[in-house]
């Protein structure tokens, strides 16, 4: 079996220690293929290599029924880190932005104190976003209560479940996917989902229906992918500037107005 080398020498530190500790975390009984590690030290990380295959509605059924039993392994808490993992990263290996992490009892609330409200602070601090933003921002929080439906136990994530995160690869019947690169969590389970909507995923409306019939989303969840996208979008409005500063203040205005 080949190795593929993420390396970094001036990596943040824990950077892969956390990287190896979510893929250990993610590999549940029923769940998604995760890439394997095979060693980790403070300034890379080896994983298996894996042979890249076109996806197949086949692969995105499975992976959907996956997805939801990896979910549905559960977290200790909203904002809780895997186990030996002790900080946690959202964000390119070149730039990886802090993400907070403890024990929240409520998604609305660690939204709001661990997302929401830091991706702003550091948007300011590079200069991409600006006071007015704060305040908008803040308007969300406040709003958070009611726009984030019923409550749900935290599941297991990803955590920065995009398309390029998810690995199409030959194996089994249509293949299968493979997740790699996690920001791995004690979330709610409608953040994954909206993460693979953010830039589209193959066969997404495959995967969410059968996802969806292996543990039914609560009503109205299409209607909040938004609110779960903002934290993801900041990040890359403070990372990327340009449009993507733009997609965030609109996206904020339509929440904050509801």
């Amino acid at each position: 079996m080949g190795a593929y080398r993420k390396s970094r020498h001036d990596a943040p530190a824990g950077f892969f220690a956390t990287e190896a500790a979510g893929l250990r975390w993610l590999d549940v009984d029923g769940g998604p293929r995760v890439a394997r590690v095979l060693d980790v030290g403070p300034g890379h990380l080896d994983l298996e290599r894996l042979d890249p295959a076109t996806p197949t509605p086949t692969a995105a059924r499975a992976f959907g029924r996956a997805l939801a039993a990896l979910h549905d392994a559960g977290a200790s808490a909203f904002g809780a880190l895997p186990p030996d993992a002790t900080a946690g990263f959202f964000g390119p290996l070149d730039d990886p932005l802090p993400m907070e992490h403890g024990s929240w009892t409520d998604w609305p609330t660690f939204y709001a104190e661990a997302r929401l409200r830091p991706v702003v602070a550091q948007g300011r601090a590079r200069g991409v976003l600006d006071r007015a933003d704060a305040e908008a921002f803040e308007t969300v929080c406040a709003v958070l209560p009611r726009l984030a439906g019923p409550a749900e136990p935290p599941a297991r994530l990803h955590g920065d479940l995009w398309s390029g995160n998810v690995l199409w690869v030959r194996g089994g019947d249509g293949g299968e996917a493979v997740l790699i690169d996690p920001a791995a969590h004690g979330g709610h389970r409608e953040t994954d989902l909206a993460m693979l909507a953010l830039f589209g995923a193959p066969h997404l409306d495959v995967v969410l229906a059968a996802y969806d019939e292996a543990h039914p989303l609560a009503p109205g969840w299409r209607e909040r992918v938004g609110l779960h996208q903002l934290y993801p979008l900041a990040v890359h409005a403070v990372l990327f500037g340009g449009g993507y500063v733009d997609r965030t203040r609109d996206l904020v205005a339509r929440l904050g107005a509801r």
